[in-house]
């Protein structure tokens, strides 16, 4: 199953992670004609952020080991606990379900969008992702692919390398959540404002062989 998040706040054809994003899902249902996608649009219709019950709900559930999600119910005490796990759970099955999980990730101040953190806030619930006998990791085989646009460039050796939280945020993220980091693939298309910020006049060309290598990019992996 394919899991497809887009979290760009920008729906229109000029946004370039939904349109990176889209081109991935059309070469992967080529790949899979039979193949499930599910889809979620965190701008049209974004994650709750999470209220004093969750972390009060997830130190309960700490305390008892690795509880798997059908057993947090025993451990709930009110409504507004339940009200949030009500609000995680169907998070928590989809990533659980996902062979691949396809992340379209606009870089927001050097960062990732909030819609995208507050996604990432909700699903990372404790135990939800652990063996609660083994205590291995869910998603160790779950290959997930992160499309990342920048509207200035970031890359190594670029003067604004070190303002880049974006990639290294998410590689540590899904790495502490137990993604292999052979199945972990972080694309980027640089430099994507350069329509209309004169102060990257000059640099088009480099902006369309950063935009051509994150297309072959994202079709080369959807082809798998």
């Amino acid at each position: 199953m394919l899991l497809h998040i887009d979290s760009s706040a920008d729906a229109t054809a000029d946004s370039v992670s939904r349109s990176l994003t889209g081109l991935f899902t059309t070469a992967w249902r080529e790949r899979h004609p039979a193949g499930e996608r599910r889809y979620r649009d965190l701008a049209a219709d974004p994650v709750p952020p999470l209220t004093p019950a969750y972390p009060v709900l997830g130190r309960r559930v700490e305390r008892e080991g690795f509880v798997p999600p059908d057993k947090v119910p025993a451990l709930i005490t009110n409504a507004p606990e339940e009200r949030e796990w009500a609000l995680t759970l169907p998070l928590i099955d989809e990533l659980r379900a996902a062979d691949t999980v396809l992340l379209g990730v606009p870089m927001y101040n050097f960062s990732v969008p909030a819609s995208l953190k507050a996604w990432i806030d909700r699903v990372t619930f404790p135990g939800a992702f652990t063996d609660p006998d083994t205590g291995e990791k869910l998603l160790r085989d779950t290959r997930v692919v992160v499309v990342m646009a920048r509207g200035g460039g970031y890359g190594p050796g670029t003067p604004r390398a070190h303002c880049d939280f974006q990639a290294p945020y998410l590689r540590t993220y899904f790495g502490a959540l137990g993604v292999a980091p052979g199945n972990l693939h972080l694309v980027a298309a640089e430099l994507t404002r350069v329509d209309v910020l004169p102060q990257l006049a000059g640099l088009e060309h480099l902006a369309a062989d950063s935009l051509a290598a994150a297309r072959a990019a994202v079709t080369e992996l959807a082809s798998v």
